[in-house]
């Protein structure tokens, strides 16, 4: 298995005979599952939710973690899902999840990062981080390292962080990733986690390669219908040209936004499609690998296209760095072996 895609060097898109109007549906259709086991993180709204579905369609047994059980069980409802409380700002309760979980002895097949906020207000969790940091980014690293034994059991598990183009927005920021000293803008926190979840997975790639694990991070593709933007305000918005002084989507938004069933279909691509079976660490877009993009204007919201990833997400230095932040961040070691 090639997993070392420091620098973008696995960055070749497949014929994979998918694309950007592929659904979930259309991935999973003649995959079987059964006898799997699946985490999907945010598995009960958007295209969490609909990665979920795909997943129990094709025989997995599923358990969604959930901050909200009485949503998440309302939305799962006559779905064939377990919903356990976690919340990913909260250490002891990923701690509990894990614990749980491990308890079973059960291995785990499918691990999929793919909870996350947006548009948030300055925030901060009990250990003083920021919010998109400590969701997005740090929560999950502590859930990997924590269930990392029954992904090594598995004997070929897969992850899959669910990034964003808008890691286009921000590199790490390694200096002051918390905002503790520059000022607060919340599409460059977004962007920093989401660059994150990509230096990440290049990391993990690396150093589950030994076990069989491999590791992909995605951009779903700007997706209608989910509530990620629950908290964003309408002037921002028209900042961004996202919508007009009415409320209006712009049309060239409205034009490229996919369906919940589009976003998801990355994710379960990534997650089960055999053209994977030999690589590891890749980016991914439209049920394809992602091709490196360097050429980025230096005003992000004159950017006409939404495709791409930047090397810094796959840089070694970056990536190495970044794991060491998150183990001191997180108060833990994880050596991966």
């Amino acid at each position: 298995m090639t997993a070392n895609n420091y620098k973008g060097a696995l960055q070749q898109p497949l014929h994979s005979g998918f694309g950007a109007s592929s659904t979930a549906n259309d991935i999973i259709k003649g995959i079987s599952l059964a006898g799997k086991t699946a985490i999907v993180t945010g598995g009960y709204a958007g295209i969490g939710l609909e990665t979920t579905k795909s997943f129990v369609l094709a025989g997995a047994k599923v358990i969604v973690p959930a901050r909200d059980a009485a949503k998440a069980a309302a939305n799962l409802a006559g779905i064939d899902a377990e919903v356990w409380p976690m919340d990913l700002m909260d250490p002891d309760s990923i701690d509990a999840f894990a614990e749980r979980f491990l308890e079973t002895g059960s291995p785990l097949h499918l691990l999929i990062n793919n909870a996350g906020i947006m548009w948030v207000p300055l925030r901060r969790d009990s250990r003083g981080y920021e919010s998109q940091l400590s969701t997005n980014h740090l929560g999950h690293f502590r859930l990997v390292a924590r269930l990392w034994e029954a992904l090594k059991k598995a004997n070929g598990a897969r992850v899959v962080n669910v990034s964003s183009f808008g890691h286009q927005m921000a590199p790490f920021h390694f200096e002051d990733p918390n905002f503790e000293h520059r000022e607060y803008e919340t599409l460059v926190g977004y962007g920093q986690s989401k660059t994150a979840n990509i230096l990440f997975a290049t990391e993990l790639a690396v150093r589950g390669a030994e076990f069989g694990i491999q590791v992909f991070s995605l951009h779903p593709g700007a997706v209608g219908g989910t509530d990620l933007n629950r908290e964003s305000s309408n002037e921002l918005m028209v900042k961004l040209g996202i919508m007009d002084a009415d409320g209006n989507i712009a049309p060239e938004i409205l034009a490229r936004l996919k369906t919940i069933p589009q976003g998801a279909a990355t994710n379960v691509w990534c997650a089960v499609s055999p053209q994977l079976e030999n690589i590891s660490g890749v980016y991914c877009e439209d049920c394809n690998i992602a091709l490196l993009d360097a050429d980025v204007p230096e005003d992000f919201s004159s950017r006409t296209k939404t495709q791409g990833l930047q090397p810094y997400a796959v840089d070694k230095e970056n990536a190495q760095r970044l794991w060491a932040l998150s183990e001191e961040l997180n108060g833990l070691e994880f050596s991966a072996n």
